[in-house]
Order: structure tokens, then C-alpha cells, then sequence
């Protein structure tokens, strides 16, 4: 659950520290106070796209930080190690973003620099928002599929399934392209042949060409190197040399020893110069025997570096695009022997993976078929108290007549608001309201199977009021119970179920516009105000025994 957050110079607000706790949590406000703030806060810390118009006007550096607890950890830490990022310390996860209007952003994780696919990655496994056009998306059969099939665990059978019918269809482009590929006369087969042989001459390998490279180079040098190398061994240890020269300074040093027997340091010295001197040499002069190359070697190796040359720039330039290509080459030449017989082994391996798929896919369906009246069940009668007294909710499985990514059929969600009425797909008659509801519906009984931590409403309970609106309330209350949720709310019948409560300001004068979250859990007095502003009037008596007796009822 999220415990702590810190936001500094995000849009209108300058800085605020919250305590979140569990259960239900209510964000209220008059309508433009800046109740998206919170929300666009857990947005860059759930690894959301942003840019620099989101930093405070006249500051530079946007900063939001976040620390959440998980009771369990194995299944967190299992996530971070598997992007590369350290675990949680006794279960916390600690999380910062800053934006800086002239430096790079910077993102961590528990203390480690991190990217924003990280970010996303760990997004996905603790929070989840549902926000003014999450119920348009009821609208689109994949995102109703995917309800059902979450709803009935068909994750695991699904992946399987994916990835077989990649295969498939792998398998049958690759029927298709030999089903029309030509047979080769005598000519072209030995042409490619010939090819073949060229590429393997140049024995192609990323280590092998790194060291044919490396080869060349030196021995396209090798003569004037051999030369330096020699006037540098015979000026250190040959006739006329340094050495010589050393030679002779040591022996009049030994005449000064006979003379000044303290002197013995500086022979010793000299000595061991010398030394060091003639290693100096005859090392140097190994160097030019090493680049001494013979000229058959030079040859040898100047015409396999023409051949990479040649085949890298017919063959796309790289050893992997090199070695591609000789693989299709001799996929062409393996074709020509037994075409027939190549053909009627892929198109068994193909029927194969379809029978799999097809056996997979019927049973997939059979799970969705028998998960769908469950699911369109518990969803209607939780509409039926969020004010659908006479409405029907049912998903149809619909036979495709192919296999498909998603298998052998989808759903649609039908709907049917009133009495009298026929089913027909949301889109077609549900309102933003009605859809709000079905979506609210729908999100409670998948909670059931949900293990996010988080879920963040925003305004889900637009466009309804009085008892529905107490309904939806009741709703996130029990939502609640197995999850920690966060509601933007205009309505005081849900509001007033919150277990927590923030409330959002926002100040104006003649030189500024500033935004100020506060939590009212510790004063039942504010509390009621704010309940009794959102029935009207925060000084009106009505409104606010309107307001005792919505959180007395709470």
C-alpha cells in the first residue's frame, strides 16, 4: 500500500508531504482546485510520459517521491531483481522522479538509478487507474475480452497459446515462400555454390574477422614499423649507442670508487642502468622480429581481406547479415535435392502446432463461455444496487471463423439499461453514466482476482448522484476491503464513506495561484465542512445536518 508521498513544485503546488493509510481514501475540492495534481503526481511515479510544462512556474527542478509497503515482498522483490534493480528493505519500496527544466530527468528505486521502462514495469504491479475515459474503453471487444479472461484466469493458457499460434504462423509464411519459390537450373544452382564457397573461404565469425582485421592492419604497417623498431634497438644496445656510451661513463665511474669508496652508490646505480638499458634493447628488438612478417603470410592475408571486403559490401555489411545470407543460400540449394519432400515435412510440423492450438483454443473457450454467465451475473446484481433496478448485463461468445491471436472466439458485453429493453452492444446504448456504472460494476467483481495494490478512481461516480451515488460508495467502501483505493470525488454521499479524507485548495492574489492538499481525518469539524460545502453550502444548518448524517451513517 502507498504510505508516504512527497510532491515539490508540480503545476500549482509548491510542496506537500501526505501519510496515506489503508482502506478508502477521498480526495475532494471545489471543481479547478487541482485535485489532478495528486493523481498526475502517481502518474510520474507509475513511470507516465511527461514533459517540463508540468514544473512549477519560476522553479527548475520538479521532485515527486513515494514510499509503499508491501506485507508480502516475495513477489516485488521477484519483479525488481528480474529488471535489474535492488529489493526492498522490510518491505518497503521507495520510488523518486525529478524533471529538470535545463538537466536530465532522473529516476530511482530503492536508492538505484533507474530507467522509465523500469518504472512503467514496476507502475503495472502496484497501481491501477481508472479515470474518465477508462469506461470508453468498454466499449472495444479486446478490452472485453481481456476482462473476461482475467476475471476467468485464463493468463497462463493464453500465453501458451500465443506463443504456439507465433509459431504457426511463422511456420505457414514459411510454407508459403518455398511453395513459390522457383527451381534452379544447373547454372544458377552452381552460381550459388560458388557464392557459398566464397563466404566460407573468408571464414566469417565475429572472432575470426576481429582478428583478420587486426592481422592486416599491422602488416600494412609492418615494414615501417619493423624500421623504427630497428633504429630504436640499435640506438639503445648497438655500435655507437646509448649503451656504449653508458659503458664508458661506468668505467670512469669505477676509477672514482678506487679514489672515494662512498661513491659505490652511484656505480651501482649506473650498473644497474646499464641493465635495464640492454633488457630496454633487446626487447625492442624483438618487437621488429614480431613484425617481421613473412610475405607469403602477408599475401594469404591480404587476399582474405579482400574476399570479407567484397562479400561485406554484396552481403550487407555486418558478420551477422554475411552469415545470414549464407544460411539463406544454402536453405536455397537444400531445396533444390527434395523440394516435394521439404514441403511435406514443414506442412506436418505446420498441422501439428494447428491441432495444439485448435485443442487449446476450444478449451480456452469452454472457460469463457462458463466464466461469462458468472461474471455478467455478479456484475448485474451490483448494477442492481447502483440504481440498474430492471437492467441485463450478458456477454456473448462469439465463434470466430478462424483461429485468431486471441484464440477460436471473443465476447461482446451486451446491455440493456431498462426494462422492455433489448440487449444490444454498450456502445450502442449506454450513457457516459450508465457506463461509468457497468465499468464500476464490472472492476468490483475483478477485484475479487486483482492483486494490485492500489486502485485510483477518478470521478467514476460522474454523472450520478443521492442514493446511486451512496451506492457507488458503498461500493469502493468494499473495494476497499481487499485493496487500497484512492477516489477523486465530487459527491459527499461518497466522500463520506472514506476512511481517509484530502481535501484540495486552491488560493489566488494579484501575484499568484498556489494549490494546497490537507488531510481532515484528524478533525471530524472539518471534516464536516467540507462535506457540508459539497451539498451547497458550508454555512447553511440543512447542509451541514445533511453532512452529521452522512458520516453518522458512514
Amino acid at each position: 500500500m502507498l504510505q508516504y508521498i512527497r510532491i515539490r513544485n508540480l503545476a500549482l503546488l509548491d510542496e506537500v508531504r501526505l501519510e496515506f493509510e489503508a482502506g478508502f481514501t477521498a480526495v475532494t475540492g471545489e471543481t479547478g482546485a487541482g485535485k489532478s495534481v495528486l493523481l498526475g503526481a502517481l502518474g510520474l511515479l507509475s513511470g507516465a510520459r511527461t514533459d517540463k510544462g508540468m514544473i512549477r512556474q519560476g522553479q527548475d527542478l520538479l521532485e515527486v517521491e513515494a514510499a509503499l509497503y508491501f506485507g508480502e515482498a516475495e513477489g516485488i522483490n521477484h519483479l525488481l531483481e528480474s529488471i535489474g534493480l535492488p529489493p526492498c528493505e522490510e518491505g518497503v519500496l521507495l520510488l523518486q522522479r525529478s524533471i529538470h527544466r535545463s538537466k536530465m530527468p532522473r529516476i530511482q528505486v530503492n536508492g538505484s538509478m533507474a530507467t522509465l521502462a523500469q518504472l512503467q514495469a514496476l507502475g503495472e504491479s502496484w497501481i491501477d487507474f481508472h479515470g474518465p475515459g477508462e469506461p470508453q474503453k468498454l466499449f472495444q471487444e479486446r478490452r472485453q475480452l481481456e476482462m473476461l479472461d482475467t476475471f476467468a484466469n485464463n493468463t497462463q493458457a493464453l500465453l501458451t497459446y500465443s506463443a504456439d499460434y507465433r509459431n504457426w504462423r511463422g511456420a505457414l509464411h514459411e510454407l508459403a515462400e518455398l511453395e513459390k519459390s522457383e527451381r534452379l537450373d544447373a547454372d544458377e544452382v552452381e552460381f550459388v555454390r560458388k557464392q557459398i564457397k566464397k563466404i566460407d573461404a573468408v571464414d566469417v565469425s565475429e572472432d575470426s574477422i576481429e582478428e583478420l582485421e587486426r592481422d592486416y592492419a599491422r602488416m600494412a604497417g609492418a615494414q615501417e614499423l619493423v624500421g623504427l623498431a630497428g633504429d630504436c634497438s640499435a640506438g639503445l644496445v648497438g655500435e655507437q649507442s646509448v649503451d656504449d656510451s653508458l659503458g664508458a661513463v661506468i668505467a670512469r665511474l669505477e676509477d672514482l670508487v678506487d679514489l672515494d669508496p662512498d661513491s659505490q652508490g652511484l656505480l651501482d646505480r649506473a650498473r644497474s642502468l646499464q641493465i635495464e638499458l640492454q633488457d630496454l634493447g633487446e626487447e625492442v628488438g624483438r618487437l621488429a622480429a614480431d613484425f617481421d612478417f613473412d610475405p607469403e603470410a602477408i599475401e594469404a592475408a591480404t587476399e582474405r581481406m579482400n574476399l570479407w571486403q567484397e562479400v561485406r559490401r554484396k552481403y550487407g555489411g555486418t558478420v551477422a547479415a554475411v552469415l545470414e545470407k549464407r544460411d539463406a543460400l544454402a536453405q536455397k540449394i537444400a531445396v533444390q535435392g527434395d523440394l516435394e519432400g521439404i514441403l511435406k515435412q514443414k506442412r506436418q510440423a505446420a498441422d501439428e502446432i494447428e491441432a495444439r492450438l485448435r485443442q487449446l483454443a476450444a478449451t480456452i473457450t469452454v472457460v469463457r463461455r462458463k466464466t461469462a454467465s458468472t461474471l455478467a451475473g455478479k456484475a448485474a446484481k451490483l448494477l442492481s444496487v447502483l440504481g440498474f433496478k430492471k437492467a441485463r448485463l450478458e456477454i456473448e461468445i462469439v465463434a470466430e471463423k478462424s483461429l485468431q491471436e486471441h484464440g477460436d472466439s471473443r465476447c461482446r458485453f451486451l446491455f440493456a439499461p431498462n426494462a422492455g429493453q433489448d440487449l444490444q452492444p454498450l456502445n450502442k446504448i449506454a450513457s457516459s453514466g450508465e457506463t461509468a456504472r457497468v465499468m464500476l460494476a464490472l472492476k468490483t467483481v475483478l477485484a475479487e482476482s486483482d492483486a494490485t495494490p492500489l486502485l485510483v478512481f477518478d470521478e467514476v461516480d460522474a454523472n450520478v448522484g443521492g442514493e446511486v451515488g451512496r451506492a457507488v460508495g458503498a461500493e469502493l467502501a468494499r473495494l476497499a476491503k481487499k485493496h487500497q483505493v484512492l477516489c477523486v470525488t465530487h459527491l459527499p454521499q461518497v466522500a463520506s464513506l472514506a476512511n481517509n479524507h484530502f481535501v484540495v485548495e486552491k488560493t489566488q492574489d494579484d501575484a499568484a495561484t498556489e494549490v494546497r492538499i490537507a488531510p481532515l481525518d484528524s478533525s471530524r469539524e472539518a471534516r464536516l465542512e467540507e462535506l457540508a460545502r459539497m451539498l451547497g453550502d458550508r454555512k447553511s444548518a440543512s447542509a451541514r445536518a445533511h453532512a452529521e448524517e452522512l458520516l453518522g451513517a458512514g
